[in-house]
């Protein structure tokens, strides 16, 4: 059995995400935080102040220290990555304000030049919910999910989710993605072929497959409210999982054509995933039950191994309104990072997570 050791916990509020990653030999953490308690106001999720920084973290003896502090305002989303020797990191911010909040946003892409984060471009983005950073064929690309149906949220920035390309300058709009409420991607390789998976909310979740020219529908997954993907191989099969935060968390197996559905994992909650390949398990963060007006974000999140070609529970751990999961090697060892977002008295001041995986 697989044990997770608390080995540190981060101040944070309503914490949405979390991003390790190396760069010029040191280890680092971004966690984007999309709002913190507001005195006076109701306890309810969809407040608090979003004029927030995200923090940003250095790792040194087996633990993170405070480092600096981003403009990320009501963050969601960073992603790491590179072009060649350049080194970028893109966040989503959901919105801005304090009550009232504007949904209409300006989502910033840093570049990290000797050591620090500089403003590189600046994505105007409508719910701004995540990016993903992947490459095909030596084309860089970056995905945008974002958007939201709620009345009264009008977009004057484009609500829809989006893919973009880099042009050598500067990252350019390419292809828009059927979209309503965009949560999620996943972007893998199969077959010899090149798949970007995309959560939507309302609308349906799917597969897309890239023609050489674009992304082309390929398969549509079962379940509403679509949140996270999670793609790796596993006992010679290739695998596929699907969260949802108001139906089931879903695993899917390759039959060489399709993916098939293959087990329910879980009910409700699913927020995000993570596989864990040296240890061989899967991460399941979840989130909230109810709605966004009660929540019960007091969750048992979990590790599953498989058993008999179905993934069964090796071991629960609790988690505050869980919103992400990172995982990372160090000195022959695996940490594990869970962002929590929403305490048990739904106040966004909530300390995320760091674990030692043995």
């Amino acid at each position: 059995m697989t044990q997770l050791k608390l080995i540190q916990s981060l101040d944070t509020t309503g914490a949405r995400a979390a991003e390790s990653f190396v760069h010029d030999g040191q280890r680092y953490l971004v966690v984007p935080q999309l709002a913190a308690d507001v005195e006076g106001q109701p306890a309810l999720m969809t407040m608090g102040n979003s004029d927030i920084a995200a923090p940003v973290y250095k790792w040194r003896d087996d633990r993170f220290w405070p480092w600096r502090t981003l403009p990320v305002a009501g963050g969601e989303d960073a992603e790491f990555f590179r072009i060649g020797d350049r080194a970028f990191m893109a966040t989503a911010s959901l919105r801005t304000g304090a009550n009232p909040y504007d949904l209409n946003s300006h989502s910033t892409i840093f570049e990290l030049e000797r050591g620090e984060f500089v403003p590189f471009q600046s994505i105007p983005t409508f719910a701004a919910k995540q990016w993903k950073h992947f490459s095909i064929a030596g084309r860089e690309f970056l995905a945008l999910a974002q958007g939201v149906t709620l009345q009264g949220n009008e977009p004057r920035h484009s609500p829809v989710s989006a893919i973009f390309e880099w042009t050598g300058t500067r990252f350019e709009e390419f292809q828009r993605v059927r979209s309503a409420w965009g949560y999620n991607w996943l972007f893998f390789e199969l077959a010899g072929e090149s798949f970007l998976a995309y959560a939507d909310h309302v609308e349906s979740s799917r597969i897309l497959r890239w023609t050489g020219k674009e992304f082309e529908e390929f398969q549509q997954l079962d379940g509403k409210s679509g949140r996270a993907f999670c793609f790796f191989e596993h006992g010679g099969a290739d695998w596929l999982v699907f969260a949802c935060l108001h139906d089931e968390t879903t695993l899917y197996a390759w039959n060489g054509e399709r993916f098939a559905r293959r087990q329910a994992v879980s009910g409700p909650g699913g927020r995000e995933l993570r596989w864990l390949p040296a240890h061989e398990r899967l991460v399941l963060v979840n989130f909230v039950h109810g709605t966004r007006e009660q929540p019960v974000p007091s969750l048992q999140s979990a590790l599953y191994r498989f058993e008999g070609g179905r993934l069964v529970i090796d071991e629960e751990f609790a988690t505050l309104g869980g919103t992400d999961a990172t995982a990372f090697e160090e000195g022959g060892e695996t940490f594990l990072v869970v962002s929590h977002a929403l305490g048990a008295d739904i106040r966004f001041r909530t300390e995320s997570k760091v674990y030692r995986v043995g």
